[in-house]
């Protein structure tokens, strides 16, 4: 008898238990073999998944929300996402605070979820009045029956990745994983996911991805927050001018910075090599492992696990933009042009 196909109550089941994949082409000549946790395969289309329906559950066990309330986020846009989606199937409003670094498509697919969106300036400080951070406390404070995510600076975004991302790695490596990299943003990914494994295997290493002009790994070094790390970039996601209490800095082993340029070539280097159409901090994730590998980080018994955080879709109007690299110069340095692969039949 055959078997029925399973139905799904909503998308909202569908979160978690993504793929790993083998890397087979971009990285062939490095020693080790590397795996990629695909997190586009999150309904959401992002890692972003597990954290909004992990802490809004959490919030209504504990009577903090009721349908019809109001949920409010600050988010470089995938979180909003989430935050959008789980919001629709529960019925609830959804205000979101978003950083003008994120992508036109980001902040119009937030509008397609039926989402509130305030725009704020991203090159001002944490305790600016209009930065994201400043706007969705005072909208928290303002608007009654709200419940206010603070992804940066909960705990549970933690613990999110400590119950399903960790466990879903050491089950799908048979427990053999001796790296795991990762970006770190807010931290929960990177923090809750090396939390399980080093239980598992203290030996694990754990490599944070960081940007240039931002303190992560400073602080990491000497956990002296140093402002003058602190300048202008364009990974959206990666990296932050603060210091987020959901990074457990004792898990992490090391940080290695990546840049804007870098990231965004290996980007799209694997979606033409891998057929992986994945976003820019996954091209910051894999551009980490090339720079590690360069410093013998790995050998042939290297069993190494990359977090691709999320969709290339997000970036049609940056990163796989030609006009968008060219007007930053990303084709200069690397003295190489877009080509062509389009033609009109006239």
């Amino acid at each position: 008898m055959k078997e029925e196909t399973k139905v799904y109550n909503s998308v909202l089941d569908l979160i978690g238990n993504t793929p790993l994949i083998r890397l087979n082409q971009i990285t062939k000549s490095l020693k080790g073999e590397f795996l990629a946790k695909v997190e586009a395969f999150n309904p959401g289309h992002s890692t972003k998944d597990r954290i909004a329906l992990y802490i809004i559950e959490e919030a209504e066990k504990k009577g903090l929300l009721k349908p019809g309330d109001t949920i409010i986020e600050t988010t470089s846009g995938n979180t909003g996402f989430s935050i959008a989606m789980v919001s629709i199937i529960k019925g609830y409003e959804c205000i979101l605070a978003v950083s003008s670094k994120s992508s036109p498509d980001k902040i119009d697919m937030l509008k397609t979820m039926g989402a509130k969106v305030y725009v704020c300036p991203a090159n001002v400080s944490a305790d600016d009045s209009r930065s994201y951070y400043q706007v969705a406390k005072r909208l928290h404070e303002e608007i009654k029956d709200s419940v206010y995510i603070n992804q940066y600076f909960n705990e549970l975004n933690i613990d999110a990745h400590y119950r399903s991302t960790g466990p879903e790695i050491w089950e799908q490596t048979n427990g053999k994983i001796t790296h795991l990299i990762a970006c770190s943003g807010t931290g929960g990914t990177i923090s809750g996911t090396a939390r399980f494994l080093k239980e598992k295997n203290p030996n694990i290493k754990v490599i944070g991805i960081d940007a240039y002009g931002s303190v992560l790994q400073k602080y990491h070094e000497t956990r002296e927050f140093d402002a003058e790390e602190i300048y202008p970039y364009r990974i959206e996601g990666l990296g932050k001018n603060l210091i987020p209490t959901a990074t457990d800095f004792d898990v992490i082993d090391r940080f290695i910075k990546v840049t804007d340029e870098s990231s965004a070539h290996t980007a799209r280097e694997l979606a033409k090599t891998e057929g992986l159409f994945v976003g820019y901090t996954s091209g910051a994730a894999l551009q980490g492992v090339k720079q590690l590998a360069e410093e013998n980080e790995f050998d042939a018994n290297s069993k190494v696990v990359i977090i691709f955080p999320d969709h290339g879709s997000r970036y049609m109007s940056k990163v796989f933009n030609d006009n968008w690299m060219r007007d930053q110069g990303f084709f200069d340095s690397k003295n190489v042009e877009a080509k062509e692969t389009i033609e009109y039949i006239k």
